[in-house]
C-alpha cells in the first residue's frame, strides 16, 4: 500500500515491461492528503461498545472516524477521490475499502453509489467482461477515465467480500449475484497455479509472472484469511481453501525473523522445486504493505484452525512493539534489523494483535499512541493512516467482528437481531 514519499519507485530488469499499474498505486499511497478534522472516538479495548437502539436497523450507525473520511475523500455520486494529485483520481482499492466501512456504518445508499459508479467507471459497466480498472482519474488531455487498465486482486477480493456480506445482511440477493460474477472472474485472471506450491492469488492479472525466470511475484498482504474462510464457504469446490493453506505457508515461509515483507516471490529451481525467495525488486524490506499482513492476522478469529500459527509466525513485530513502544516503519525480514518509527496508522493496525495475543502493557501503550494522535483534532491525517485507523479502531470498538465461517458479525446487526426478538 502506501510508501514513504521518501521510497523509490521500483522497476523491473532493462528490457522487461513494469507491472502496469503497481508502481504508481504505490506513489498514490505515498501522497499525504489535506488535514482532517476528527470528532472524538474512545476505544473500548476488548469490551463491547454499547449497543445502539433498534433504530439502528434503519439508520446509520454513527462513527465519526468513518464520517470524516466521508467528508474529505467521498464524493456523492459514489466516487472516492485523492484530491492531492494531479490526476485526482480514485483507485480500486479505495473504492471497494469504502464500500466495506459503509457497510459497517450501516449505510446502505453510499453503498450502493460507491458500487455503481465503480461498476460504472473501473469496470466499462460491465462487471462480468472485466475486473474493475485500479485507476481513474484526469488525463493529460484534460479528459476524464481509466488512467491504468490493471487491476489490483487485493480490491477485487474486498468488493466481493463487501457485495456478499451486503447481499445477505441488507437482504439484496443481487449483491450476491454480482459477487459470485467478480469471484469467477478472479479466478480466472488473478489466480494461478505456482508449481510445487499450488494454488495463489496473483496482485493483478497482467505483469507479475516471468516464464523464463520461472519466478512469480506475490504480496503477502492481499490475503485476509477471513476474507478466504468466506469465499470457501460461499463455493467449496473453488480454490479458496488451498489459496487459504498455501497463505499460512505463504506467511510462515518468508517471515523467518517473525516480519511479513511487502513483496517476495515464489522461484522454481532447476531441480523443479519451488522456494519463497526475496523480491528481485524490492528484496526483504517490510513497511507500509506489510503492516495490514498483521492487521488481517489479529482480527482473524481466534478459533480459525490457523489463526494461533499465523499469529506466531509474525510475531516479530508485536515483539518490536513491546521493546520500543512504537512499530518500525520499516524492517529487513531476513536480519530482523528495523528502521524508523511508523506512522499512527501503523499503531492502529497493531491493535487486533496485540489484543487476540494478550500483549496488554504494548496494547495500552499504542492505544494511548493512537489516542494522541490518531484521534487529535489537529491532526493531519495522510489518507493510509486514515483507513489503517478505521480498520484498527473499527474492530477494537467491535463495530465489527470476523467469524470463523469468515462471515461479518456487525454491531448494528446484532442490535437490529436483538430488537427484533423483543
Amino acid at each position: 500500500m502506501q510508501q514513504p514519499a521518501t521510497a523509490p519507485r521500483w522497476s523491473l530488469p532493462r528490457g522487461r515491461p513494469a507491472p502496469t499499474g503497481r508502481g504508481g498505486r504505490r506513489s498514490f499511497l505515498s501522497r499525504l492528503l489535506a488535514p482532517v478534522t476528527l470528532a472524538p472516538l474512545v476505544l473500548a479495548l476488548g469490551n463491547a461498545v454499547a449497543a445502539p437502539s433498534s433504530a439502528a436497523c434503519q439508520s446509520s450507525a454513527e462513527w465519526p472516524l468513518w464520517e470524516s473520511f466521508t467528508e474529505r475523500f467521498a464524493q456523492e455520486d459514489g466516487r472516492v477521490v485523492d484530491f492531492s494529485v494531479a490526476q485526482m483520481h480514485s483507485t480500486s482499492e479505495g473504492q471497494s475499502y469504502a464500500m466495506f466501512f459503509a457497510l459497517v456504518a450501516n449505510q446502505p445508499e453510499r453503498f450502493e453509489r460507491l458500487w455503481r459508479w465503480t461498476v460504472a467507471n473501473l469496470a466499462g459497466g460491465n462487471i462480468a467482461a472485466r475486473l474493475p480498472a485500479w485507476q481513474w482519474g484526469q488525463r493529460k488531455d484534460g479528459s476524464w477515465g481509466v488512467l491504468d487498465n490493471n487491476p489490483a486482486s487485493d480490491a477485487d477480493l474486498w468488493l466481493a467480500y463487501a457485495l456478499l456480506e451486503a447481499a445477505r445482511v441488507w437482504k439484496k440477493p443481487a449483491y450476491e449475484t454480482e459477487a459470485r460474477t467478480l469471484l469467477a472472474r478472479v479466478v480466472q485472471d488473478e489466480i494461478a497455479d505456482l508449481p510445487g506450491l499450488g494454488k495463489m492469488l496473483l496482485p493483478g492479472p497482467v505483469g507479475f509472472v516471468f516464464p523464463d525466470q520461472k519466478l512469480w511475484r506475490l504480496n503477502p498482504s492481499y490475503l485476509p484469511l477471513p476474507l478466504l474462510r468466506r469465499f470457501a464457504q460461499l463455493d467449496p469446490k473453488g480454490p479458496w481453501q488451498a489459496l487459504a493453506q498455501n497463505t499460512v505457508r505463504l506467511l510462515g515461509d518468508t517471515a523467518p525473523r517473525g516480519y511479513a515483507p511487502d513483496w517476495t516471490a515464489w522461484r522454481v529451481a532447476e531441480n523443479g522445486k519451488g522456494s519463497f525467495v526475496a523480491d528481485p525488486q524490492l528484496g526483504d524490506v517490510g513497511s507500509y504493505d506489510a503492516i495490514r499482513t498483521y492487521l488481517w492476522a489479529g482480527m482473524t478469529p481466534t478459533t480459525d484452525p490457523a489463526a494461533a500459527t499465523v499469529r506466531r509466525q509474525l510475531g516479530g513485530m508485536a515483539q518490536a512493539v513491546e521493546m520500543a513502544e512504537f512499530a518500525p516503519e520499516k524492517v529487513q525480514t531476513t536480519t530482523g534489523s528495523v528502521q524508523g518509527v511508523g506512522p499512527i496508522g501503523f499503531s492502529a493496525a497493531m491493535l487486533p494483535y496485540l489484543l487476540t495475543d494478550g500483549r496488554s502493557a504494548a496494547l495500552q501503550l499504542q492505544q494511548k499512541r493512537v489516542q494522541a494522535r490518531l484521534l487529535d483534532p489537529a491532526a493531519r491525517l495522510p489518507y493510509y493512516d486514515h483507513v489503517l485507523g478505521l480498520f484498527g479502531t473499527g474492530w477494537i470498538e467491535k463495530r465489527y467482528q470476523f467469524l470463523p465461517t469468515g462471515r461479518l458479525q456487525l454491531r448494528w446487526e446484532k442490535a437490529c437481531t436483538t430488537a427484533t426478538k423483543r
